[in-house]
């Protein structure tokens, strides 16, 4: 019987390229990036450089806000100092118009008040839209309260509106007759402080318009 002898080869081992049994020996995988970090607070940050047609957007903001200002003022104020009385009297009474006559009107002062009221309160965040036009906070705060704003103006011009079409026209059917034919000057300005406050109420949607626009870019 012959033997063959071999000569005695030393290897080394650097790595192991496959997983063995036990899953000793696996190369270590390689970590995943680490997540971007967000900066505090996150509705404010600007993650993009330059505004480009989103300050435009945010100027006109501006202007549409101080319009929508003059427009619910105007409404309110005008409402508000109406009445008016006839030059004679009766036996009994003198006839005369005021806006606190009327809940409606009356409610139309208040919500006017308070639109004219907010719009100045959210001038100082529509510039700041317009220095970050990238910022969402500013944008969606305006956003949420122009809605509600639509709604309140909206309410407040449409009852208004009603009681100005009965004081001009009357209703036949529940018997009540139209008062602007004495009460000329009451009527005129009851008239225009409506118009005022509807064009308000579009000056809002369209500002709706924009920073859903604007968000929806973001």
């Amino acid at each position: 019987m012959s033997t063959t002898e071999a000569g005695a080869a030393t290897s080394v081992t650097i790595g192991d390229s496959a997983p063995s049994a036990n899953g000793r020996g696996k190369a270590p995988l390689p970590a995943p990036p680490a997540a971007a970090r967000r900066s505090f607070p996150f509705l404010l940050r600007n993650p993009k450089a330059g505004g480009g047609w989103k300050i435009g957007v945010c100027f006109f903001d501006f202007v549409l806000r101080l319009c929508a200002v003059a427009a619910t003022l105007v409404a309110a104020i005008t409402m508000g100092t109406t009445r008016e009385t006839l030059p004679f009297v009766t036996e009994h009474f003198q006839f005369h118009a005021n806006f606190t006559d009327l809940p409606a009107m009356l409610f139309f002062v208040i919500a006017n008040g308070i639109a004219a009221g907010y719009l100045l309160l959210s001038l100082p965040f529509s510039l700041a839209a317009m220095v970050r036009p990238h910022a969402v906070g500013p944008r969606l705060l305006l956003f949420i309260f122009d809605t509600v704003m639509v709604a309140f103006t909206a309410a407040a011009a449409a009852s208004a509106a009603a009681i100005v079409y009965l004081a001009h026209n009357g209703s036949e059917k529940a018997n009540w007759v139209g008062i602007c034919l004495r009460f000329d000057g009451f009527c005129q300005r009851i008239s225009g402080a409506v118009v005022a406050s509807f064009i308000a109420v579009v000056f809002f949607m369209v500002l709706v318009v924009m920073s859903g626009l604007v968000l929806r870019k973001n």
